[in-house]
């Protein structure tokens, strides 16, 4: 039995954080992985010259970023993309009304003024609907304090709902009301024409990382931990072709897995998780939430637009498109099918949520618009090693949840990681890596610069 000063379950981008501090510390550690590859949710598709990001593609507002301090350190191709998080202004957006027309530029600014009102009277409605209320029902709150006429206030409502689809993937009546009360930008949004994926190369490099390998148990007492694992189907390791069943042994482990693995029952803990960290656990659900992109012969949208967005009953599910031609200099739009249309669409087959999303499109521009000449769409609904994009906070779930399920167990023998257990800007690379940042700082017993993630020289091999 191979033993180890810590165990990393999960090679995404909180347990490469992890191990990546604790091993630069001298500590011996592995990385344990049930996919075939680094990165988790991170994963990028390289193809005819263009690079697609299937998982996570923004940072979300780079200033006082690790995530984008690490990046330029990495020397990560970056270009500005400032509406990824579902801005109604900031940048140049086309906007469409319900009957199809695109508003004038005082009718757009209107609008993102109406949306601007309704963010500043959130805060005061979400404190009046009480602790155990939707989004929804803040939302319709804070438009009644406004007092608008239907139409208008409708408008404003349906913007609401389109953003907790596409910032959780979830729907405004699920979503609770505190679901989206880190949603602040700092500073400008990126993205990585060449590719997310090489965040993930740059922490691995030189870790002692085991893909194909499934953690189904892990043992925890007061002398150490022990990890036993099975071969994942189809996987394979980086070193070593592992077989059958293995255990590893460890002073204490930094479990990584999305939370519906945790939800699923995928790693069995015994003794079983505290209460408190279940339940924790339990208030939060992974979403419904897809990527479609469709790549064009030619541009017939505006140029110089990052979006375009399709008000009233037409644009329930496919209401926004993202413009990323400048990327590859290959015209391309990306939209979600996210919360209901994502369950819908689910089982559907790529041509028949094309042929959707076309017919959004045909709808604004005319029925002779060519159609996409190559496509991508994402299916992390199915992913059995995620069962989803990220996870969002239930009707009553509390917004300490997420730092809750990172609390030590064990007396620190057991330290739980990712994106949804950093309450500040959780669902995010950022909250991924400072969640392992975290748990290796709680490990080694002290606080941890970003300076120690970012090394001039590779990690070097565990000591033996």
């Amino acid at each position: 039995m191979e033993q180890f000063d810590t165990v990393v379950i999960g090679a995404g981008i909180a347990g490469l954080t992890a191990a990546r501090i604790l091993a630069g510390a001298g500590q011996r550690v592995v990385v344990i992985e049930a996919r075939d590859r680094i990165g988790g949710r991170v994963v990028s598709e390289r193809g005819d010259g263009v690079v697609t990001d299937r998982g996570a593609s923004w940072i979300h507002g780079i200033t006082d970023s690790a995530v984008h301090e690490i990046a330029t350190a990495f020397g990560m191709p970056m270009r500005e993309f400032t509406v990824g998080s579902f801005q109604a202004g900031g940048r140049p957006i086309a906007y469409y009304g319900p009957d199809g027309a695109r508003l004038s530029d005082a009718e757009a600014e209107s609008f993102i003024a109406d949306v601007a009102a309704c963010d500043q009277a959130l805060p005061a409605a979400i404190e009046a609907v009480g602790p155990v209320a939707s989004y929804a029902d803040a939302v319709a709150r804070a438009l009644a304090d406004l007092g608008w006429e239907a139409e208008r206030a409708e408008r404003v409502r349906e913007y609401m709902q389109h953003r907790s689809e596409e910032q959780y993937g979830a729907w405004i009546g699920d979503l609770d009301s505190h679901g989206l009360d880190d949603d602040a930008v700092d500073g400008d949004e990126v993205v990585f024409p060449e590719g997310y994926d090489a965040l993930a190369s740059g922490l691995a490099a030189g870790l002692d990382v085991r893909l194909g390998r499934e953690a189904r148990t892990v043992r925890w007492a007061e002398d150490g931990v022990h990890v036993e694992t099975v071969t994942a189907e189809g996987g394979r390791g980086r070193h070593r072709e592992p077989k059958g069943a293995e255990t590893l042994a460890a002073e204490r482990v930094v479990v990584t897995v999305p939370i519906g693995v945790l939800r699923a029952g995928g790693i069995r803990f015994e003794p079983e998780l505290p209460d408190e960290v279940s339940h924790a656990i339990a208030g939060l659900q992974m979403n419904a939430f897809e990527k479609v992109f469709l790549r064009f012969p030619e541009r017939f949208w505006d140029a110089g637009v990052y979006a375009i967005r399709r008000q009233g009953a037409a644009g329930d599910w496919w209401h926004s498109w993202y413009d990323l031609t400048p990327l590859h200099d290959q015209p391309t739009l990306l939209t979600f099918a996210a919360g209901p249309a994502a369950r819908e669409t689910r089982d559907w087959s790529d041509e028949r949520i094309i042929d959707s999303v076309m017919a959004g499109l045909r709808a604004l521009y005319g029925a002779e618009i060519p159609d996409p000449i190559g496509h991508t769409i994402t299916r992390w609904q199915d992913d059995a090693y995620s069962h989803g994009s990220y996870a969002y906070m239930t009707v009553g779930s509390r917004t300490e949840d997420h730092d809750l399920i990172a609390t030590p167990i064990g007396g620190g023998r057991v330290h739980i990681a990712g994106e949804a257990t950093w309450t500040e800007d959780p669902a995010t690379v950022t909250a991924a890596v400072e969640s392992g940042r975290r748990a290796a700082g709680r490990i080694l017993g002290r606080e941890v610069p970003v300076a120690e993630i970012i090394r001039a020289e590779e990690t070097p091999p565990n000591p033996r």
